[in-house]
């Protein structure tokens, strides 16, 4: 009986649960989980704050998942060292696990600038996981006056999540626009003025440097007040077991679209790892729910014995803020073309004939259209491209396209 171990307990490690499953119903499967919680919804987190989920709702996968699939989980547990010659993990309690075949799904942890001081502050926090959002959510109250450092999704999000709960909320960061990592200055600017008409006030350009207990002293000179910090500058894949074992690590762990690493039966899923980006050409981190899990069942069917490969991965974010809705996806390369109205912009990036990349902003219904245009790098000449600048829609694509497409003979 083949002995699998699975390091993490998140939505890539449901995938690769369910892909070694999908091949081999029998073998014994070893889950370890730092957290002590069963697999939940990471980005429901803020949702949860905001008293629009609850922990039952939050859960992933149902109370039967572990059991229905025969894993054993070890929560509470830590992989501190991945041996790949001697083909074991070793545990935090230096508890040895065997393996025939081991998938890291270890994920990724909070970026902490070291800031001067910080060990000052009494009420700081990441905002990462669920226990992040329980221990935060007991700090509030309505006189709570609350500093966020990074103007990320994270941060963002959290910023939503908690805004009816306290008396105000500042956002800083040092770049120059919200969510800089996906929205260029335009974009940012609309999704940052829906954002202050929701009462967050924003620092931009601008950063703490040094703590002195509750006071932010900030890049620019100015000190800010605050009764609550939380940090939420960056992430960092999780590569270490990969690295110290002698495996080629990146920003995060190389995977090949089977999604194994470069040590024999050393596979890895989610955001620790460093994929191919189909929409780019080339690999980097794409750190998001969907390709998490893909990857995970990739890696648990190759695992098992079966052969399957991940290739049409591109990044993506869907996200929204007080009932404004973003989407983007792909990259940012080629010439820029604009649908713009009073309500919607719409920016799709086009080189060579193909579509690369968009942002949706305001309007995001069915931009799976415009997803499937860049993962199947379709000929933007063989389809009506002036109707898919204004609506998604199955019609841009030819009746016999939609045909072997959809089923649509319309």
């Amino acid at each position: 009986m083949r002995r699998y171990v699975i390091i993490g307990n998140g939505t890539a490690a449901v995938g690769c649960v369910e892909g070694i499953r999908s091949v081999d119903k029998t073998g014994e499967i070893t889950i370890i989980s730092e957290e002590n919680h069963a697999v939940y919804s990471r980005p429901l987190i803020s949702y949860y704050l905001e008293g629009k989920t609850d922990l039952e709702r939050m859960k992933y996968r149902g109370d039967s998942f572990y059991a229905d699939n025969g894993c054993k989980v070890l929560f509470g547990k830590r992989a501190a060292l991945l041996d790949a010659e001697k083909k074991q993990v070793v545990l935090d309690d230096q508890t040895t696990l065997p393996y025939d075949k081991v998938c890291v799904a270890a994920g990724s942890r909070p970026f902490v600038p070291p800031f001067e001081g910080l060990e000052t502050v009494e009420n700081k926090f990441s905002f990462m996981t669920l226990d992040d959002a329980l221990a935060l959510e007991k700090a509030l109250n309505e006189r709570s006056k609350v500093l966020i450092v990074g103007a990320g999704l994270i941060g963002l999000k959290c910023a939503e999540g908690i805004c009816g709960r306290v008396k105000s909320i500042t956002v800083c960061d040092l770049a120059d626009r919200v969510l800089s990592s996906i929205l260029d200055f335009d974009c940012a600017a609309v999704a940052q003025k829906h954002l202050e008409e929701n009462g967050i006030r924003f620092l931009l350009g601008d950063t703490a440097v040094r703590f002195e207990g509750n006071r932010a002293c900030m890049k620019s000179g100015k000190v800010e007040e605050f009764d609550v910090l939380v940090l939420a500058v960056g992430v960092r894949a999780n590569t270490e077991l990969v690295k110290n074992a002698g495996g080629e690590v990146n920003r995060g762990i190389a995977v090949n679209p089977k999604m194994e690493t470069s040590l024999p039966d050393v596979f890895a899923a989610g955001d620790c790892t460093e994929g191919y980006d189909s929409s780019l050409g080339a690999n980097r981190v794409l750190a998001i729910l969907p390709n998490a899990y893909l990857q995970g069942q990739t890696a648990g069917g190759n695992m098992a014995g079966g052969n399957v490969a991940f290739e049409n991965a591109i990044p993506m974010n869907s996200i929204g803020f007080f009932g404004f809705h973003i989407m983007s996806a792909g990259t940012y390369d080629g010439e820029r073309i604009e649908e713009r109205t009073e309500k919607a912009i719409k920016r799709f990036f086009v080189k060579d004939g193909f579509l690369k990349g968009f942002i949706l902003l305001g309007e995001t219904e069915r931009a799976g259209i415009y997803t499937s245009l860049i993962r199947e790098k379709t000929p933007l000449d063989t389809v009506n491209f002036d109707l898919m600048k204004k609506v998604a829609s199955n019609l841009i694509y030819s009746q016999e396209k939609r045909r072997k497409k959809f089923g649509d003979v319309v």
